[in-house]
């Protein structure tokens, strides 16, 4: 990093020792604040968000102090480093002097910024609901049916399916499942700490892995600040795969390093690739790939050296080595030869997928940061953590164009996910333009007009107005997330409430169908339930029959086939099926372990209509891509008489019918 005859650049650089020690206290701190705070905020009856103002004006004043105290800080800090540079100009003592109770309340406040912010911007305007951003919309239905059922075992265990481990990472749903355990409350419910927790956290752990890699601590803690906001806007609602974005910048610095011969690095890129295919694998697919790619080039055409290819073979061993702890389960029944079907994960094209993103020409804070960004990445090609982040961030525009052209396979690599990625990649590098701007770009410019007070002013303007764009910016991050924030006000949750208090959907009558269920002696660790009810198996951890969608079934699972076998029932019931016990037979008949519980839509003593064949409702979910929407949801309807007899017990609960096996029938 650079250095001039006014300042040094790298009089924060930590040591290893202190880097590790720094990141696991930093994260460790950032949680229990986090988590304290929330628990705090829990006990308050303030207004919901989407009816009230007042949580507003609390999330801007809650970010005004915590800026305020980073921006105060960091001038004072800025400002000892230019006292020193005078010292060592005029040959007196090396060492900067600080009072002690400075320094560490500037480590404090530095290191815990993130924390504060993840607070100030979203936790405060989530405070009087339980859920989570998006509430239970869509994405969020799965996600919520995963924490709840990790937060029932400590397995390896499918989300939906039972008896098959989970195709979809489990390692950031198995954290928030032992969280539940830890607080005593469901799974769903513990979405929310979760994921704020879990931005707290890497956002506070990124401040001294930045210190350590720009020898910086107001470079480290803006970028980390930085970074949290750029990600609080474009990613919120999923957090597994924002936390990993979030350390992607830093990844893609920190290999560069390691391929020049860094052991120290090298498994720091271990470590990272390692527990991110455990959390998200796209974004770990993408790093592993510019990983490859920086190797490549160091190897074969600019550092003309073979090691670069054996730090590439050590991160790529270990990294495979940690991820299969979470995947190696699902690999080695497919490998075994369990029946599968392909995944149709990718198969997702929104408009966002069929454009290129350009950040650095939009007219906004983190447009004009990207645009600085962009410009240092290029007049600093031949600095090496530059040349690696540049060739990072041309890999991830090849993988965004790549993507385009993947849908002539029928698939896509959901480039539209991967702009998160460029925005953070180029904002990362605009911080490091503004660092280096304050050092030499003025000086240089103006050499013999900047003495030392007017350097000092040029400090305290910079700060001063990068607070300010940074406030403009972390200010409106509710305002982005006003959608996702209604409904997490506006969906029922698992109690049956709404925390606008307005009434409730139908799912406030899913306590009343879990108690009739368990009422019959099926209990939801041993329970397959066939419903297109999303939400009762996101509230309740019984497993479902068939997933939400094929694009979050487990190929194991075999959504296709499920899909075909629910349809011959429903229309058998009709017809070769409408005998109760051929009805039953073919429920045990498939290969997969059948219904105990059915709940579907209709009357329960409602004559069935033969000729119309209309009867108890339900959905099956079916792929249709390219169109976007990429599902299509077609009604099937099952004979109420099939389940007349001393095989079920059936029982009418609000608008649905909840039909239930019999255990040991005389």
């Amino acid at each position: 990093m650079p250095t001039t005859t006014t300042e040094d650049y790298t009089t924060d650089q930590l040591s290893r020792r202190g880097t590790l020690v720094g990141v696991a206290a930093a994260g460790a701190a950032g949680a229990v604040v986090t988590l304290a705070v929330w628990l705090v905020l829990r006990m308050t009856s303030w207004p919901a968000f989407n009816t009230s103002n007042m949580t507003y004006a609390l999330s801007t004043a809650a970010t005004v102090v915590t800026l305020a105290a980073v921006g105060a800080l960091t001038v004072a800090w800025l400002l000892d480093e230019q006292k020193l540079a005078r010292r060592r100009e005029a040959g007196g003592s090396a060492g900067i002097s600080r009072p002690r109770w400075r320094v560490i309340l500037t480590y404090l406040v530095s290191y815990l910024s993130p924390a504060a912010l993840v607070i100030s911007t979203t936790a405060i305007p989530l405070s009087a609901t339980r859920l989570y951003l998006d509430g239970m919309q869509v994405d969020q239905q799965f996600r919520t049916q995963f924490l709840t059922r990790m937060a029932t075992t400590w397995a390896n265990q499918d989300m939906n399916y039972i008896d098959l481990p989970s195709y979809y990472p489990l390692g950031w749903f198995w954290g928030g499942g032992r969280l539940a355990d830890l607080l005593g409350i469901p799974g769903w419910e513990v979405y929310q700490p979760w994921a704020l927790i879990s931005f707290a956290v890497v956002g506070c752990m990124l401040v001294p892995v930045w210190q350590r890699l720009t020898g910086s601590l107001p470079v480290a803690v803006g970028i980390a600040l930085v970074t949290l906001c750029v990600t609080l806007v474009m990613a919120p609602e999923e957090p597994y795969g924002a936390i990993v974005a979030m350390g992607v910048p830093a990844a893609t610095v920190v290999v560069g390093r390691a391929l020049l011969g860094s052991w120290y690095a090298t498994a720091a890129m271990v470590l990272y690739l390692g527990i991110s295919a455990t959390f998200y694998t796209l974004y770990t697919g993408v790093v592993a790939l510019s990983v490859v790619a920086v190797a490549a080039l160091f190897a074969g055409l600019i550092y003309r050296t073979w090691r670069p290819l054996l730090h590439l073979v050590v991160i790529g061993t270990g990294s495979i080595l940690i991820a299969l702890t979470t995947w190696g389960p699902y690999l080695w029944l497919t490998v075994t030869g369990h029946p599968t079907e392909g995944s149709t994960a990718p198969n997702f094209l929104p408009v966002e997928g069929t454009q290129i993103p350009v950040p650095f020409l939009s007219l906004s804070v983190v447009g004009l940061l990207c645009l600085a960004g962009l410009i240092w990445l290029v007049v600093r090609a031949t600095d090496l953590d530059a040349r690696s982040m540049g060739l990072a961030l041309a890999g991830f525009y090849l993988w965004a164009v790549a993507s385009m052209v993947f849908t002539l396979a029928g698939t896509t690599l959901l480039g539209f996910r991967i702009e998160v990625l460029i925005v953070l990649q180029l904002a990362t590098a605009g911080v490091l333009a503004l660092a280096e701007l304050r050092l030499i770009g003025v000086e240089s410019l103006y050499p013999d007009r900047l003495n030392a007070r007017s350097r000092r002013y040029v400090t305290v303007l910079m700060v001063i107005i990068l607070s300010g764009g940074g406030l403009l910016y972390a200010q409106q991050i509710p305002v982005e997330n006003q959608r996702a924030i209604d409904h997490a006000y506006s969906d029922t949750d698992g109690y049956g409430e709404r925390a606008d208090r307005f009434t409730a959907d139908v799912s406030r009558y899913y306590g009343e169908i879990d108690a009739e269920i368990r009422s019959h002696g099926h209990e939801p660790s041993d329970t397959v339930v066939y419903t297109d009810e999303l939400n009762f198996l996101a509230f309740h951890p019984y497993f479902g029959f068939q997933a939400f969608t094929s694009h979050y079934a487990n190929p194991l699972g075999e959504f296709t086939a499920r899909n075909d076998t629910i349809d011959d029932w429903a229309t058998g019931s009709w017809d070769d099926l409408s005998d109760p016990e051929d009805f039953d037979d073919a429920l045990t008949g498939t290969p997969w372990r059948g219904p105990d519980v059915f709940l579907l839509r209709g009357e329960v003593d409602a004559i069935a209509d033969e000729d119309q064949k209309s009867g108890w409702k339900s959905h099956l979910a079916e792929d249709i891509y390219p169109n976007n929407p990429n599902v299509r949801y077609r009604i099937i309807d099952f004979n109420p008489e099939v389940f007349r007899s001393d095989m079920w017990n059936t029982s009418q609960i609000g608008p649905f019918v909840v039909a239930t096996r019999v255990k040991n029938p005389a």
